[in-house]
């Protein structure tokens, strides 16, 4: 049986081109060495999945990936959750358990390190990350604010509007501005025709989102300078560059990172080039609690995902997804995952048991495991591994031994990460904003115009009115002649007045007194 095992095995995963040794085989309990599990650089284009309950070993086995990948040329792009990746900058310190891991594998355990950089989309933890809002693009930017069908196809229109005539909608400002000006301003009949009316109460509920993004201090992902994507090719002495985004001060925040993550691949996919099959990815992406990308996910968005893991392998890309479960991933983005890195799942509750048995739906059967048994039965650092071969063919599913990690498992020293940012180009790339004319400062000259037109037309028409009044009933300009002897007219109307009031008052009083 053990033969037969490590025939297969071999035969299964032993690429003809470079590869990243994953671990090898488990049978019976038992750590075969010579059963050696690895997976082909060529196949990494394929897209993958890693799962698993929390604290059966996910975040290592991403770090062991990244560290082989990084050590074979190729830059990497991983999420840093909890801020504990930082340590891919620092060498592990070797220890017993790393030793007896090490052999166990039949890899000896040498310690090393990697060259990484540090973003943070709020600007605290690393190099600022940004994207303009008409990169972001309607779809996204209607998840993030999680407007329904109507706001978000409202949202549409006022994109769709802003690219026809030119008006860059870089940041939120620029947004709301348009809002307003297209519901409410001058521009709401001008779009009225071709893109339809904008209700007010629509563009009101959309700004009362737009505020609420404001208010928790989040807007400032959207801006400039930009995050161009070519920063993510990098490499130092021949090693792939690790880029790191760190979200450990906004965990509170899942839709709006996990959509920013969907921006960068969109953007990936938008700005590359066609490459085919390469004999290894030109960057493994790896997005890390993939679940929160799907959790109410609307039609136009889960087409906007399942278009970007379907045709960014061509671009020389590879994605792997991080979650706790298989089934967190919808079947039309699944399906397009052939490595599968599966570690321990749980069956504390129906609801855990009724996963576990999905997921074991999704594996071939296997001569060597029950897999139910399997998957509730592998310890940290083990994992059930299916990946493509050179032929693009799923492998022989095999429990896995995993290799440890050479960097330090956890965050570096905070020193070192004060030097690493000091150090970094990107921090004084991207540090300070960039301020241009942009859609909000168009529309209010826009405004400033339209206002001007409309204080000339009502001057215009009171002329008009005053003009055609007859002749008779205008008013015409006195000479000082003539307001002198108006004034005097009036003076003398006045001092008569006064005098036969002295007079009538002398004749009543003569008349009283006689009597």
């Amino acid at each position: 049986m053990k033969d037969q095992f490590i025939a297969k095995i071999t035969s299964s995963y032993i690429p003809k081109g470079a590869f990243i040794q994953l671990g090898s085989g488990i049978l019976n309990g038992e750590i075969v060495t010579d059963a050696k599990v690895n997976l082909a650089l060529k196949m990494m284009n394929r897209h993958g999945l890693i799962a698993g309950a929390t604290g059966t070993g996910k975040t290592r086995t991403l770090q062991l990936m990244a560290e082989q990948l990084s050590d074979a040329g190729v830059p990497v792009f991983m999420l840093d959750v909890k801020g504990d990746l930082s340590g891919l900058a620092e060498a592990g310190k070797t220890n017993d358990a790393l030793l007896e891991r090490g052999n166990a594998v039949g890899i000896p355990f040498v310690p090393a390190s990697f060259p990484i950089e540090l973003f943070s989309l709020s600007g605290k933890l690393g190099a600022p990350m940004r994207v303009t809002v008409e990169d972001f693009g309607p779809v996204l930017l209607a998840r993030i604010l999680d407007l329904n069908d109507t706001q978000a196809g409202v949202l549409s229109a006022i994109f769709k509007y802003a690219a026809d005539t030119q008006l860059p909608i870089v940041d939120f400002q620029d947004l709301k501005k348009l809002l307003s000006y297209l519901s409410e301003g001058p521009g709401a009949e001008e779009i009225k025709a071709d893109y339809g009316k904008i209700s007010t109460a629509s563009a009101n509920t959309i700004l009362r989102k737009i505020v609420a993004i404001e208010q928790q201090g989040l807007a400032h992902i959207f801006g400039e300078k930009e995050f161009d994507i070519q920063d993510l090719f990098n490499k130092v002495d021949g090693k792939g560059v690790i880029t790191l985004l760190n979200i450990s001060d906004i965990q509170d925040q899942p839709l709006l990172f996990s959509t920013f993550l969907l921006s960068l691949l969109a953007q990936l996919f938008k700005n590359l080039p066609e490459v085919g099959d390469l004999d290894q990815p030109k960057l493994v992406f790896f997005f890390d609690e993939a679940h929160l990308l799907f959790n109410g996910a609307s039609k136009a968005f889960m087409t906007q995902i399942e278009q970007i893991v379907r045709l960014i392998r061509s671009k020389g890309v590879g994605v792997f997804f991080c979650t706790q479960a298989a089934t967190d991933i919808p079947e039309s983005v699944l399906g397009q995952l052939g490595n599968r890195i599966q570690h321990a799942l749980r069956a504390f509750t129906p609801n855990d048991a009724e996963n576990l048995r999905k997921t074991v739906r999704t594996y071939p059967t296997s001569d060597f495991y029950e897999i139910d048994k399997v998957l509730t039965s592998l310890g940290t650092g083990q994992a059930l591994v299916t990946v493509l071969n050179d032929k693009g063919i799923p492998t022989e599913v095999v429990a896995t031994h995993l290799v440890p990690a050479r960097a330090v498992m956890g965050p570096c020293s905070p020193q070192l990460y004060q030097e690493l940012l000091q150090q970094s180009e990107y921090t004084a790339k991207y540090q300070e904003r960039v301020e241009r004319r942009t859609a909000a400062e168009i529309i209010d000259e826009r405004m400033q115009t339209h206002a001007a037109k409309e204080e000339a037309e009502e001057a215009r028409k009171e002329a008009e009115k005053a003009a055609s009044k007859p002749a008779s009933s205008r008013s015409r300009r006195q000479t000082p002649m003539e307001a002198a002897k108006n004034q005097a007219s009036r003076t003398l109307a006045r001092e008569g007045a006064k005098l036969l009031g002295k007079i009538a008052t002398g004749i009543l009083n003569s008349i009283f007194k006689k009597r």
